[in-house]
């Protein structure tokens, strides 16, 4: 079992750390980390923000725990140093075109989320992200028209290939979970969310013991935000998938509760290859503080051991010691309360 475990900036290494140590008591077999810089961090050594060295890292193991990056001194660099760089460089470079973010309310939780708590309790569901295409990656530029007036330009497009290949990873998850596929597109409007929702219901042939519904996205906001017990495994792509998962995250009411998932097409020897990060930033405001909330990083790394590894009984264990804390009252400060980030990582810890 060899993880790389890349820290990054800001809270980065503390929260980290707290997940390392999770997987360090449960006495893995074989288990080997290799660290590397990213980010700031990486710049601030190697002058860039993805070194060599550590892209060699990343393709040797066979997932990478991966902290957060960004730092303000970086500000006022060129883009391609900038540490955020790092992340969109490692899914580049190692394929990574399949984001998987769940959000769910936490039971005793219910109050921290914007919605009522009768709606909050209702939301767990699983985002699945095409994270390599779409108009983000598309051709764009800006031009001057006839009449001298600025315009800028974006394509969006999926290949058939793209979609497929998405489609069988959120299909996979629902089949697991037992629980009910919406595909989100704009096909009303637009030719790319055609093609996506034609290939999608070819792909879900293959799948007859999963019940698919489409959706348009402008309703499927909605939905998540008034009836978001209606949804168990969201599919969609880049744009739309960037807007929901934000959306359904800020539903919870702390975004130091979640983990996320990016995986590719490489297989290791149990499962997945894949990057695991919580989906909060690098928080420079408390870092070196203590203060920061671990449970996203350590939630990811229960992601890690089950798709990279195959050890489900071992990431259920690690979320059932991270619910357990939480209704023990062992919260931090982006919860309302005053424990720090050592505490909480033991706190876990004591529960598994």
């Amino acid at each position: 079992m060899k993880i790389a475990v890349l820290p990054g900036d800001g809270i980065g290494p503390e929260v980290t750390a707290e997940a390392v140590a999770v997987l360090e008591s449960l006495a893995l077999p074989g288990l080997t980390l290799f660290s590397g810089d990213v980010g700031g961090a990486a710049y601030h050594r190697h002058g860039v923000p993805l070194p060599d060295e550590t892209l060699e890292v990343a393709r040797v193991a066979d997932a990478i725990l991966f902290g957060a990056v960004g730092d303000p001194a970086c500000d006022a660099l060129e883009r391609h140093l900038r540490p955020e760089q790092a992340i969109l460089g490692l899914r580049k470079h190692l394929g990574l075109f399949a984001n998987l973010r769940p959000a769910r309310v936490f039971a005793g939780l219910e109050h921290l989320s914007p919605l009522r708590t009768d709606i909050a309790g209702g939301l767990d569901l699983l985002i699945v992200r095409e994270l390599t295409g779409d108009v983000y990656f598309g051709a764009k530029g800006q031009r001057v028209t006839d009449d001298g007036e600025r315009e800028g330009w974006d394509a969006m497009s999926y290949a058939e290939h793209e979609v497929r290949r998405i489609a069988h990873v959120a299909f996979r998850a629902a089949a697991v979970s037992g629980q009910p596929l919406t595909s989100v597109d704009k096909a009303n409007v637009l030719e790319t969310s055609q093609l996506w929702r034609d290939v999608v219901i070819e792909v879900a042939a293959e799948y007859p013991g999963v019940t698919l519904d489409h959706m348009y996205v402008d309703n499927a906001a909605m939905q998540v935000v008034s009836h978001p017990d209606r949804f168990g495994v969201v599919l969609t792509g880049n744009l739309f998938g960037d807007i929901l998962s934000d959306l359904a995250s800020a539903a919870v009411g702390s975004i130091g509760l979640l983990p996320s998932a990016s995986l590719g097409e490489r297989q290791t020897a149990h499962g997945t290859y894949g990057l695991y990060e919580p989906i909060h930033g690098s928080a420079p405001d408390i870092a070196g503080q203590g203060k920061a909330n671990p449970m996203a990083t350590i939630l990811s790394a229960a992601m890690m051991l089950r798709h990279s590894f195959g050890r489900e009984d071992d990431a259920v264990r690690i979320e059932a010691a991270v619910a357990r804390t939480l209704a023990d009252g062992i919260l931090g400060g982006d919860l309302g309360g005053s424990h720090g980030t050592a505490a909480i990582g033991a706190a876990v810890r004591e529960r598994l």
